[in-house]
């Protein structure tokens, strides 16, 4: 039986080994030799990531509770005590720091860490002082726009006046969505981090297969970050000792969706709109469906009103009343997510009818979890 003293030590242990490595890491001879071959560079700055995110962890906690930032219990959240936010800055930290120490920056991803600190630091102003939901959507835009200058931008409508202009409306609309999705999706331990895990992950295999080491290399260093995070969010018989935060999950949500324009996914059209699609999907799938749910219910009239709204008829809240359990919900939407993923993985190497049965096949688990949430929609009610 795992014990509050025992996870302590557990947790200590694991800080210890996340310092030895990172100093390793550090050493000359294993940073140029051994990690030196384009094979073994993402599992570098996948590693120094992972132990920096680990080793500052404690000491964003911490100031935490020092500086009295924390998430409170409320009427609409799920945890019964002050937990410390500012999980989220040693997770940015960890990520720029495993991609400057390696010396990749272009100028496209200089803008999306850029605009991710932008948002990391209007999170923080959050999490200690809460913005009003207007200031912190001009702050999502303006990064957006900091990437779009940077020439991160989707291409899929033709090169003349009236196809550029959709290309940047709907880049503008898929980053922020995807932002304030994840964010969205922050309301159970270890979920959106968990999230985060799971699409970097599968960008990175896409990348591997389409030789974009840049997209790999980033999407790595996700993927480390938010891992060194978990053993404090997702532990298996205590709540979570500290949260990600406004500055986390919007900056994480930021990062992947920019990550996702700045790729290229493949040759067809089709596919290259589909792949990024079911990798984002759950995240997809969940805004939607509270979109539509709030406005036919008429809990939100306008765009302010979707802004400003809070409640627990997300996609894990309603999974949770089904299942009879948060982490079961956590765990369920994992699946979920891995699903998706690993149907995008097919959908690149499959022909014009096998890429529709896939697309197809991902349909149809939409529609499945949709009856099941149906189900736990009506028990939440």
């Amino acid at each position: 039986m795992t014990t509050p003293s025992s996870q302590k030590v557990e947790l200590t242990l694991h800080w210890y080994a996340s310092v030895g490595l990172f100093l390793l890491l550090l050493l000359p001879p294993v940073r140029d030799t051994w990690f030196s071959q384009y094979g073994r560079r993402w599992l570098y700055i996948l590693s120094f990531s992972f132990c920096l995110s680990s080793l500052l962890l404690p000491f964003a906690r911490v100031l935490a509770l020092r500086l009295r930032i924390l998430d409170h219990p409320a009427g609409r959240k799920i945890h019964t005590n002050p937990t410390p936010l500012l999980g989220g800055i040693p997770i940015f930290i960890a990520l720029t720091g495993s991609i400057l120490a390696n010396s990749i920056l272009d100028r496209e991803m200089a803008a999306i860490l850029i605009g991710a600190a932008l948002l990391t630091f209007t999170g923080l102003l959050d999490d200690a002082f809460t913005l009003p939901a207007r200031l912190k959507l001009l702050a999502q835009l303006l990064a957006t726009a900091l990437v779009l200058l940077a020439g991160v931008e989707l291409t899929l409508f033709p090169p003349v006046w009236w196809g550029r202009t959709g290309n940047i409306l709907l880049t503008i609309f898929w980053i922020t969505g995807i932002t304030n999705a994840l964010n969205f999706m922050d309301g159970m331990d270890g979920l959106a981090a968990g999230l985060g895990v799971i699409t970097a992950g599968f960008m990175g295999l896409v990348a591997f297969q389409t030789n974009q080491p840049l997209m790999g290399w980033l999407s790595a260093a996700v993927v480390g970050s938010c891992l060194g995070f978990l053993p404090y969010n997702f532990r298996p018989k205590a709540p979570a000792s500290i949260f990600l935060g406004d500055a986390g999950s919007t900056f994480l949500g930021f990062t992947l969706a920019s990550l996702a324009v700045k790729g290229s996914w493949a040759e067809s059209s089709i596919i290259d709109i589909a792949a990024p699609i079911l990798i984002f999907g759950v995240l997809i799938f969940d805004m939607i469906h509270l979109t539509v749910a709030r406005l036919m219910s008429g809990r939100v009239k306008d765009f302010r009103g979707w802004l400003e709204y809070v409640g627990q008829d997300h996609l894990h809240h309603r999974i949770a009343v089904l299942l009879g359990s948060t982490r079961q919900s956590v765990l369920f939407i994992y699946l979920l997510s891995i699903c998706l993923g690993l149907a995008a993985i097919a959908l690149r190497r499959a022909n014009a009818i096998d890429a529709l049965v896939l697309i197809l096949q991902a349909a149809i688990i939409v529609v499945i979890v949709t009856i099941l949430e149906r189900r736990g929609n009506k028990r939440l009610r």
